[in-house]
């Protein structure tokens, strides 16, 4: 009798771990997958040490909606486009495998161009406006190790898309590689996307490393922070550590 309740117990033991990990593989699959972020590059809307949901449903699904990339969806379904602005996680193109997030700036058969750091879009510049500084401690986003974690001031810009989408951008004040480009023209079914921490972003101005992001590999729309993290490196002096608890259950924009 023991031994039979023994073998009952187990199997709904079994059974209901089976279910758990189905249902947990469906959420993530279909629903939302969280994510944290590695590098300063959508500084300062998104920081190293952010956990955010994205939602897997935004823009349909394809194979890159499965762990691992599964091939079993050939192309897109239930899909619906980006809004030009929206922050998006996409497989990167050239491997197919690694995550990157960045915001969408252009879309199918614009032409994006940067000029002294502006963006035009269709020959159009988009609007500028400062508004204030930013202290960068990111350790990550550090260009001289020398510095540790000391701070440096960033501008802080409100950057205005001809759908009336505004978000802050930083600016380092110091000429980069990016700053002055030619014309990009985005393919159909394709779209241009930056980091928001414009000098320290590797993205769609960089066509070799990064390129257009073909809609397939669209993984979702970055939704929430549901909690973060301010770390710091062992050894490195001046920096904090500690929870940021003014950004949990912060919507991303």
């Amino acid at each position: 009798m023991n031994k039979k309740m023994n073998v009952k117990k187990n199997e709904n033991f079994f059974l209901s771990l089976f279910w758990i990990i189905l249902i947990a593989l469906i959420f993530r699959a279909f629903l939302f997958q969280s994510y944290n972020i590695p590098s300063g590059s959508m500084l300062k809307n998104l920081l190293v040490g952010d956990y955010i949901f994205v939602s897997k449903y935004a823009y349909g699904y394809s194979k890159h909606s499965l762990p691992f990339s599964i091939p079993i969806i050939p192309k897109r379904i239930f899909s619906s486009e980006p809004l030009r602005g929206d922050v998006v996680v996409f497989k990167l193109p050239s491997d197919g495998r690694t995550d990157y997030i960045k915001r969408v700036i252009g879309m199918p058969g614009d032409k994006i161009q940067i000029l002294n750091g502006e963006v035009f879009i269709n020959n159009e510049k988009l609007s500028y406006k400062e508004v204030g500084t930013y202290d960068d401690n990111n350790l990550i986003n550090r260009k001289r190790k020398s510095l540790g974690c000391r701070n440096e001031q960033l501008k802080v810009i409100e950057e205005t898309l001809p759908n009336g989408k505004k978000y802050n951008i930083l600016d380092s004040r110091k000429p980069s590689y990016a700053d002055n480009t030619g014309v990009y023209n985005v393919p159909k079914d394709h779209f241009f996307v930056m980091g928001d921490n414009r000098d320290n972003s590797q993205d769609s101005r960089y066509i070799k490393s990064v390129g257009f992001i073909p809609f397939d590999n669209l993984v979702g729309r970055a939704e929430l922070i549901f909690f973060s993290w301010n770390w710091r490196k062992i050894g490195q002096i001046n920096c904090k550590t500690s929870l940021e608890w003014e950004r949990i259950f912060k919507r991303i924009k």
